[in-house]
């Protein structure tokens, strides 16, 4: 690997080089001249004209990016390859009084991406049956012996959402004995596509639509537009209203923000106007859900799908039953919502423990060997009956802690099969490589995204396996730690750490990859009166020079060398991290969630 930490050096903010995370520190690059077309034309201050700027936006599209609309970013449906003989299919087999029925992932995108048909369906006076395969009986995505079911139980076609692109085997099957299907997907595909009526995803190969950061959701979202336009041409909607979609834009943000897609262009507009409409809970078991959580409504953020109502919903698919969410976003029975919100989020209390027993065995295993600190370019650890359900969740959080791919997987100590799932670093792309390890033979199933992907392979291989991964991402690998900066958008002192701030900056979401949460530095600071909670989170104050102070929290970090420099409570560090609201009891104040510590002190480099 080429050394640049001079370069690093010399662009180093604060003149961090390494953090004690062992990240280097930048300030975001923006263009000074779209700076200032940001300030001059939206009336905005310099730091967030220049944080507009850094993500991206041009001159021209500032307006656009502040307040998107649907009507200035909406794709033409028929750009996207195979939209039209989805609709065309799909109409068919209901005007025709066919068996529909609508087999979906079990993940949030999935259960989304369901409840949105579902509820066109329904608009139209048309029930849809959802089919969601059993995680741990059935695994992910379409399967001959599914097919099997719906064909006995009299479906004529079958819509997969969230699924189904790479399943040409089981699609092949489904051919095979006279079940149709259409697939509406974004997953990465094979070249050659499953054999169906039609398969829309905007990752095919040949897609010219331009939309390839939609969740599944979203392709679904832009379905519906398809199904209104079709229905018109055919007097569908001579003696009922047209849907109306966008009353179900909360659906399609959902899966936007909880399937982690980019967040830039019609992506972006579908999720910020989905909030909005998401804002209303007008949706039976969103508001339900949100009950059970113990959270007030008001105004949806990025953080009520992330982090309240994503979790609960996946709960269903991970550890209970694999339909829950998708019955729960598309019920519209106040009571049976309200049972299915208590029942996701009593197994979300025990997906936290469940998660916690594996993050704890995995991190004591792969630190005894010090493979999470060497030169390999991917870390994959296993381990007896661990839970398929939460074996993404773990990858996500040791990404997190060790800045490299991570795959964890759960072994079946009778069979010896292992069911895995990864989480990627930006700059690597591990579906890719999962997808080149099945073709090669190496994996018995796998796929994925750039930043996400599962797979299942024989235990006695795993070696095999990660020799493989390394070789492939060893390239991408000296890349991404060569573009692993934390980059910040400004420096402010704790008495600028306000409410005005956050709310000035809050314009930018709802945030995502691709347009990231801002991230402010505090310099000279100490930690005091840090308290170690359960969970390994610290709570404490940050103080400044000149007295100034501002509430915080640092999560998971407590046996991390930041971490401890926070609990020691020594002075002149130098700190980065988010804002957040802080509404409790009305105080309608702000907390800063630590995302790095430094310590000018300790040699850098």
């Amino acid at each position: 690997m080429a050394d640049d930490s001079g370069s690093q050096t010399l662009n180093a903010f604060l003149g961090v080089s390494r953090s004690l995370s062992g990240r280097a520190w930048r300030q975001r690059p923006a263009d000074a001249t779209t700076t200032r077309a940001h300030m001059q034309g939206l009336g905005l201050e310099e730091p967030l004209a220049r944080a507009l700027a850094s993500r991206g936006v041009g001159a021209d599209q500032g307006a656009d990016f502040l307040t998107p609309t649907l009507r200035a970013l909406f794709p033409d449906p028929s750009s996207f390859m195979d939209m039209d003989a989805a609709a065309d299919a799909i109409l068919d087999a209901l005007q025709a009084k066919a068996s529909i029925h609508v087999f979906a992932d079990y993940d949030v995108d999935g259960a989304s991406s369901a409840a949105l048909l579902v509820r066109w369906f329904r608009s139209v006076g048309a029930e849809l049956p959802i089919y969601v395969p059993d995680r741990i009986k059935e695994g992910y995505g379409p399967s001959a012996a599914a097919f099997d079911t719906l064909k006995a139980s009299g479906a004529d076609l079958v819509v997969t959402v969230d699924c189904g692109a790479a399943a040409n085997e089981a699609l092949a099957h489904a051919d095979s004995i006279g079940l149709n299907v259409v697939v509406i997907d974004h997953h990465l595909m094979r070249h050659e596509p499953p054999k169906a009526l039609a398969v829309v995803n905007p990752n095919r190969p040949g897609c010219n639509s331009g939309q390839g950061n939609l969740a599944a959701a979203g392709v679904v979202f832009v379905l519906l537009a398809a199904l209104n336009r079709e229905g018109r041409k055919r007097g569908l909607f001579a003696d009922r209203p047209e849907p109306d979609i966008r009353q179900w834009l909360d659906l399609a943000a959902l899966g936007a923000i909880c399937d982690v897609t980019g967040l830039t262009g019609f992506n972006r507009a579908l999720t910020g106007l989905g909030l909005k409409v998401m804002s209303d809970w007008k949706n039976p078991g969103l508001r339900a859900l949100l009950a059970a959580a113990g959270a007030e409504q008001g105004p949806a953020k990025s953080n009520h799908a992330g982090f309240i109502l994503g979790p609960r919903i996946n709960a269903g698919g991970r550890i209970g039953r694999s339909d829950l969410g998708a019955r729960l976003l598309s019920t519209d029975d106040p009571a049976e919502a309200e049972r299915l919100a208590i029942e996701l989020d009593a197994l979300n209390l025990s997906r936290r423990d469940v998660e916690k027993a594996v993050t704890d065995a995995a991190v004591r295993k792969v630190e005894a060997t010090g493979a999470h600190a060497d030169e390999s370019a991917v870390v994959i650890v296993a381990g007896d009956d661990w839970h398929p359900g939460v074996v993404g969740i773990v990858a996500g959080r040791l990404r997190e802690r060790w800045r490299k791919p991570v795959i964890v997987v759960g072994v079946d100590p009778v069979t010896g099969l292992g069911k895995g799932s990864g989480r990627s670093q930006p700059g690597m792309n591990l579906g890719r490589a999962i997808q080149a390890a099945w073709e090669e033979g190496v994996l018995l199933a796998g796929g994925g995204h750039a930043m996400a992907a599962g797979l299942t392979v024989d235990s006695a291989r795993l070696g095999e396996l990660t020799a493989f991964l390394h070789d492939r991402l060893a390239h991408e690998r000296i890349e991404a730690v060569a573009q692993d900066w934390l980059e910040i958008d400004a420096l402010i002192e704790p008495a600028g750490a306000n409410r005005a701030l956050f709310e000035s900056f809050e314009q930018l979401a709802p945030f995502g990859p691709a347009n990231p949460e801002p991230v402010f530095a505090l310099t000279g600071v100490q930690a005091r009166e840090p308290v170690q909670m359960n969970g390994g989170h610290i709570r404490c104050r940050l103080v400044g020079p000149d007295g100034s102070s501002v509430r915080a929290i640092a999560w998971r970090c407590a046996d991390l060398p930041g971490g401890q420099a926070l609990l020691s409570g020594q002075g002149g560090l130098s700190i980065v991290g988010r804002l957040k609201a802080d509404d409790w009891n009305g105080r309608r104040g702000v907390q800063f969630e630590i995302e790095d510590v430094s310590d000018p002190r300790m040699i850098q480099g």
